[in-house]
């Protein structure tokens, strides 16, 4: 447990934010580039895919509405952006490269929505938020990577938009242990319920 802890509590935070149904799931750029330790992966991220093979089975199970997303960048480099100044690498995910792909243990099936983005929050320009409004969605669960970054940024957009906000623990990565774990720490805090993979389950079965 963080030190820091009580300073939060004695300050209001962390309080609760109860999962309410219908719920929807989100993968948050689970790529073959996020995957891969020699392109953007590393740390933690290979077992948060790992652990989110029986979350997006469990989602088609109970017929959850999955959102997907990816960073892709046009061919020309027309839509590149202050995100791309800062890391330039992120323009080699274009829409045909391999690493800008799904993973293929994670591919959408039919009728799952793919968000392509190229900022870090998978809401910001995008249709998902009305998409998942439009299913009627409360609680998001989140899933991918990485925690730091893109699921953060996600993260405190769903809350900004309406929707409670619940972070898979073991289900999402990042390049690095401890932005991983900070980020952990500070989305509990203030914008989401931060659970285990099968706390999770038990939590959303209706």
């Amino acid at each position: 447990m963080h030190s820091e802890i009580e300073t939060y509590r004695s300050q209001g935070f962390d309080g609760q934010l109860e999962p309410r149904a219908p719920y929807g799931l989100l993968l948050i750029d689970f790529v073959n580039g996020f995957a891969d330790p020699a392109v953007f992966g590393g740390g933690n991220i290979g077992e948060a895919i790992g652990n989110s093979i029986p979350l997006l089975a469990a989602a088609r199970a109970r017929n959850w509405p999955v959102a997907h997303s990816r960073i892709v960048f046009s061919d020309s480099g027309s839509d590149n952006n202050i995100f791309t100044l800062k890391v330039p690498g992120m323009l080699t995910l274009k829409e045909d490269d391999p690493r800008s792909a799904i993973v293929a243990e994670l591919a959408p099936v039919e009728n799952e929505l793919v968000v392509r983005k190229q900022v870090p929050s998978a809401f910001f320009g995008t249709s998902l938020a009305a998409w998942l409004t439009q299913r009627g969605v409360q609680t998001l669960v989140v899933a991918g990577c990485v925690t730091s970054g893109c699921v953060r940024a996600s993260v405190v957009d769903a809350m900004s938009l309406g929707f409670r906000p619940l972070v898979i623990s073991d289900c999402v990565g990042d390049r690095a242990i401890g932005p991983h774990e900070a980020s952990l720490f500070d989305m509990q805090q203030k914008y989401a319920t931060v659970v285990t993979l099968d706390d999770a389950l038990s939590m959303t079965r209706v």
